[in-house]
C-alpha cells in the first residue's frame, strides 16, 4: 500500500524527543521501520514552524536549520517540510503563587502545523496520493480530517502518538484509525541519522 507520513513535528518533539538523546531523528528510517509489512513509504511530509531565537536558547534556530537540511539530504525527494509560523511576544500573567503577583512572560506560538496537516491530509486522500496515511500526533483537531480520509476516501488511517504510552492517545482521533502505535523510545534510538551527511557538509552538533 502506498503510504505517505504526516508528521506533526512539534507534537512529536515536545512528546518524545525534547528531554531525549533521539532528537536527530532519521524520519524516513523510523517508517520504514514501524509501518506494517504490507506499507510502503512514498514520503515524508513535516509539518513545522521556523523557530526564534530565545534568551535561554539562542541557538535553537540553527539547530533547526542544520536538522532539516540533513533531512532533506538523508531522505531525498522522500521528504518535505511544510512551515507554518512561530510566534514569540511579552506578556503579562499571574503568578500561581501569589495570584495577585503579575509577572512578564515570554509567550511562544506555534500556528498553522495542524491546518497544514489537515488540508494536505484531505487533499492527498481525495487526489489518491496513497492507499494509507500514517499520522504522527495527538491532536484531537485533526479528528475530521481523519474522518474524511477514512470514512469518505476509504484510506487506511494509521496514528502514532507521540509520548505513549504515558501519553494517552486522544480518544478522537483514536476513532478514525485503524491501527494505533506508540512512538517508543528504544525505536526511535535505532533510527538516528548519520552524524555527518552530505561529504562533511552537515554535521550533528556536539550539544543537540
Amino acid at each position: 500500500m502506498k503510504t505517505i507520513a504526516y508528521v506533526d513535528g512539534f507534537n512529536l518533539y515536545y512528546g518524545s524527543l525534547k528531554n531525549s538523546p533521539h532528537k536527530w531523528l532519521d524520519l524516513c528510517e523510523y517508517f520504514r521501520r514501524t509501518l506494517p509489512p504490507d506499507c510502503v513509504l512514498e514520503k515524508v511530509k513535516y509539518f513545522t514552524a521556523r523557530v526564534s531565537a530565545l534568551p535561554n536558547d539562542p541557538d535553537a534556530p540553527k539547530r533547526q536549520d542544520i536538522y532539516l537540511r540533513a533531512l532533506r539530504a538523508h531522505c531525498e525527494n522522500q521528504f518535505e517540510a511544510i512551515e507554518g509560523h512561530f510566534l514569540v511576544k511579552n506578556v503579562r500573567a499571574p503568578l500561581a503563587a501569589p495570584p495577585n503577583k503579575i509577572v512578564e512572560i515570554i509567550k511562544t506560538e506555534e500556528k498553522g502545523s495542524d491546518v497544514n496537516l489537515a488540508v494536505e491530509l484531505v487533499n492527498d486522500a481525495w487526489s489518491d496520493s496513497f492507499d494509507c496515511a500514517a499520522i504522527v500526533s495527538n491532536d484531537s483537531d485533526l479528528a475530521r480530517a481523519m474522518k474524511i480520509t477514512k470514512q469518505y476516501r476509504r484510506k487506511r488511517v494509521l496514528l502514532y502518538t507521540p509520548g505513549a504510552p504515558v501519553r494517552r492517545p486522544s480518544g478522537q482521533l483514536i476513532k478514525w484509525t485503524h491501527k494505533q502505535f506508540d512512538v517508543l523510545p528504544d525505536v526511535l534510538m535505532q533510527c538516528q541519522l548519520p552524524i555527518s551527511l552530505a561529504g562533511g557538509a552537515i554535521t550533528k552538533r556536539r550539544v543537540w
